[in-house]
């Protein structure tokens, strides 16, 4: 007698692959995918063929978070010592024989030309939730002062070359590891101080510090003019000071309910630099005003939120701060990108996740978000065994 054996269905075969996904973390990104697929039409319509290639990198990021998520944790431990190595190794000889471009040295020709300073975003974290999981248990001052100069030595190599946002994105990502992994208060207190009298001194003496011919040393030239450009960009509207002006014009003219998809004069009318890139942000408040913004923000809070979850949640103090620095890197993201355009902090290069163009970017995020399901994957699979 015969055997029949009934085959599986395509779902059944397929489920597995996504069993453990987060849902809610899924649903964060839907929303702001959408979101900036929807702004890119509106700005870049007319911009070459941005929107196409803008909805290619979102896909390309899909596809990498699709494939980083079936990495377990324990996997990902093994990547953070050689690519740590390898990026600041990079880093090094992007110093020593880079390509230099509107000023800038931050790319390197091994073959294809690329930026290493971005590898650094994930390998930094990578490497510090490596350092303290070797330490857990036995941790001492000296193990925080040796993640430190882990951190130190690329970020002082990425401001080099100058490029002040991924150096604060690295830097960002660098310190939430080391505050997660239990950095007494009594040294985080300090800096915080200083940093907060600084400011008070910047704004307090702004015409002073700001005059022609005063050198802050450990700024560079760019740097400095960023800086007091913020504090007063009406001293050169026309020139360092039409980013902000144009920005803060565009946020304000979309009122309550925004002009209307597509209907945003200062957008259209190209009034808005870097209306695809690091600027869109105020092309989006124009069309959809203070209740778009509402919404965009709500789903960036729904992703940093749902990140901290998996962080709480996860299984291993190697995945638990990975999953919080990535998600603090996500959260640095937004929040310097909304601040520059808003007026409120310096205008550096750094893109709105989903929102802006830019592959490597996307790339960076895609790897973001895979290691956070991954980390939310791993839990889910070992409670359901």
């Amino acid at each position: 007698m015969s055997a029949v054996f009934n085959q599986p269905s395509l779902a059944r075969r397929v489920a597995p692959i996504f069993q453990g996904f987060d849902g809610f973390l899924a649903f964060a990104v839907l929303l702001l995918a959408f979101a900036g697929l929807l702004t890119m039409y509106s700005s870049g319509y007319d911009h070459g063929s941005r929107f196409a290639d803008h909805g290619r990198n979102m896909l390309l990021a899909g596809f990498i978070m699709f494939v980083v998520a079936q990495v377990p944790p324990q996997r990902l431990m093994m990547f953070a010592v050689p690519l740590y190595v390898a990026g600041v190794s990079l880093l090094v000889a992007v110093a020593l024989f880079g390509i230099t471009k509107k000023g800038a040295t931050r790319w390197i020709n091994v073959g294809v030309v690329i930026q290493p300073s971005e590898i650094l975003k994930i390998a930094m974290p990578l490497m510090l939730a490596w350092w303290f999981q070797r330490r857990e248990g036995q941790l001492r001052p000296l193990d925080f002062v040796v993640a430190t100069v882990l951190l130190a030595i690329p970020v002082g190599l990425i401001m080099k070359q100058p490029d002040l946002g991924t150096s604060l994105l690295v830097l960002a990502a660098g310190l939430a590891v080391i505050f997660f992994a239990g950095l007494p208060w009594k040294l985080i207190v300090p800096p915080v101080v200083i940093g907060a009298v600084a400011i008070t001194l910047i704004v307090g003496f702004e015409s002073q510090l700001c005059a022609d011919g005063v050198d802050w040393r450990v700024l560079h030239d760019y740097q400095k003019q960023r800086v007091c450009t913020l504090l007063d960009p009406s001293k050169d509207p026309l020139g360092k000071g039409f980013h902000i002006i144009q920005g803060m014009i565009a946020i304000g003219s979309g009122g309550v309910g925004g002009k209307g998809f597509m209907q945003g004069t200062q957008t259209h009318l190209e009034f808005i630099p870097e209306r695809t890139t690091d600027f869109i942000f105020a092309a989006y408040s124009e069309e959809f005003g203070l209740v778009g913004n509402l919404a965009l923000i709500a789903a960036f809070i729904l992703l940093i939120f749902r990140g901290l979850a998996i962080a709480t949640n996860a299984t291993t103090l190697f995945s638990r701060l990975l999953a919080g620095a990535v998600t603090m890197i996500f959260f640095t993201y937004a929040f310097v990108n909304m601040g520059m355009v808003s007026g409120i902090l310096p205008v550096v290069g750094v893109p709105l996740p989903f929102i802006s163009y830019g592959g490597t970017a996307m790339v960076t995020l895609g790897l973001g978000l895979g290691i956070l399901m991954s980390i939310a994957r791993a839990r889910k699979l070992s409670q359901s065994n």
